[in-house]
Parts: C-alpha cells; sequence; structure tokens
C-alpha cells in the first residue's frame, strides 16, 4: 500500500508492506503514480534489470527510486511490474515496464528529485515495513 501527502512545496510518499522487498515495490508503484495519472495503463512489454547496492538501508530506498526516476528522465521509461529481491545490502531487481506514449500516459506530477527530507525505511513491528520520503517537484 502506498499513499502520497502534500509537503509544502514538494510531495511526500509513504509505503507500507508485510516485508522489506514488498515495501520497495510499493514505493516503486508511488512513484509511477506521481509520474502519470493512471499508472494501470503502463504496459510491462520490456524488463529492465536494476542492481543497487548501499550499506544503509534508507539509501538503498533512496537510490531505488532515484534509478527508476533516472530512468523516466532520461527516456521515458515507466515501471509496470516490479521484482525486487534484496539480500544483505543489494537490491537486484526486474522491472517490466515500456516508454511513455502521450496517447495513453497523461503526465502526473513533474518530479524533479527524490529527496533526502523525511527519509526513512523502518520495521514497525515483525512483517510491517514503513517508508517515507519527500520528492521535489
Amino acid at each position: 500500500m502506498f499513499s502520497t501527502f502534500e509537503h509544502t512545496a514538494d510531495l511526500g510518499l509513504k509505503a507500507g508492506a508485510e516485508s522489506l522487498e514488498s515495501l520497495f515495490v510499493e514505493a516503486a508503484r508511488g512513484l509511477m503514480n506521481m509520474l502519470v495519472d493512471r499508472p494501470e495503463l503502463i504496459r510491462p512489454v520490456e524488463q529492465r534489470r536494476f542492481e543497487i547496492s548501499s550499506s544503509e538501508r534508507d539509501y538503498l530506498f533512496f537510490d531505488w527510486l532515484n534509478e527508476l526516476l533516472f530512468a523516466f528522465e532520461s527516456n521515458g521509461w515507466l515501471g509496470a511490474t516490479f521484482n525486487v529481491q534484496i539480500e544483505g545490502d543489494t537490491l537486484v531487481a526486474t522491472v517490466g515496464g515500456e516508454t511513455l506514449d502521450r496517447d495513453r500516459h497523461q503526465p502526473g506530477h513533474e518530479v524533479k528529485a527524490i529527496t533526502y527530507h523525511g527519509l526513512k525505511v523502518c520495521e514497525e513491528s515483525p512483517g510491517q515495513w514503513s517508508a517515507e520520503v519527500i520528492v521535489d517537484i
């Protein structure tokens, strides 16, 4: 589950899930929801692999969202399906998606950057993870 919230001139993203991997999936879905108005119209026609390492869980989360945002900013690529595996300090993900099609994808927010402001990833209780981050729009 993910939700967004207003934050001064920015936009916040909250995610919750039963596992760390599912938390990263929910955050990715939340980011796509910010980028286009109807992310359910994104088709998983092309697979991309992401591998990211960080010794800090918060920074791994930040880097994950940043890589997805970079894929969008550099060539309009949007993710639809997210298979995330995390072992130790390394995330490996296979993401199915496609390049932005203006006939089907209405632009959402112009996300300029993922920020460190309000960044946190934590295990609230066994089997309950949460994350929060502010994005610059």
